[in-house]
C-alpha cells in the first residue's frame, strides 16, 4: 500500500453527497482505528476546477465531521489516497484529518421563486 497526499485546495469544488456516519463492518459493527477511535465515513463529490467532470469518493476520518449537510460545500484537510490490493481485488481508500463546512449550508428553500415573484396561484398586482 502506498499513501499519496492530495492537495485538496487544487481539486476544485467539494460537496457532501452522503452525510457523515460511523463506518461499519459488513455485519454492522462500528469500525475503530488501532487506537480505538471510531471511524466516520462521508460521501463527497469533487468537481474538477474548470471541468464538467465529477468524481465521487467515500472519505474516512476519525474526527466526526459536524455541521455538514448533504449538498453543502466542504473543505477537506489532510486528504490521502491509499492504493490497496487484497485477494485479487484492488482499489483506492480515502482518508482525511478533517472535513468541515466551507460556508453556510444550502437552505431547503434554495431554488424557490424569488421573493418579488407572485405566490403560486395568484396573479401579479393583486393584494
Amino acid at each position: 500500500m502506498q499513501n499519496k497526499p492530495i492537495d485538496a485546495a487544487r481539486l476544485g469544488v467539494i460537496r457532501c453527497t452522503v452525510a457523515p456516519e460511523p463506518r461499519t463492518t459488513p455485519d454492522g459493527q462500528i469500525r475503530t482505528d488501532r487506537e480505538g477511535n471510531t471511524q466516520f465515513v462521508t460521501g463527497l463529490v469533487i468537481r474538477e476546477e474548470g471541468r464538467r467532470r465529477t468524481h465521487g469518493i467515500d472519505v474516512v476520518t476519525i474526527v466526526e465531521p459536524r455541521g455538514i449537510a448533504e449538498g453543502a460545500e466542504v473543505t477537506v484537510t489532510g486528504l490521502t489516497a491509499i492504493d490497496w490490493s487484497q485477494e485479487g481485488r484492488s482499489g483506492t481508500a480515502w482518508r482525511a484529518e478533517t472535513i468541515a463546512p466551507a460556508g453556510p449550508a444550502p437552505s431547503p428553500a434554495a431554488g424557490s421563486a424569488p421573493a418579488s415573484a407572485p405566490a403560486p396561484g395568484r396573479k401579479g398586482g393583486e393584494s
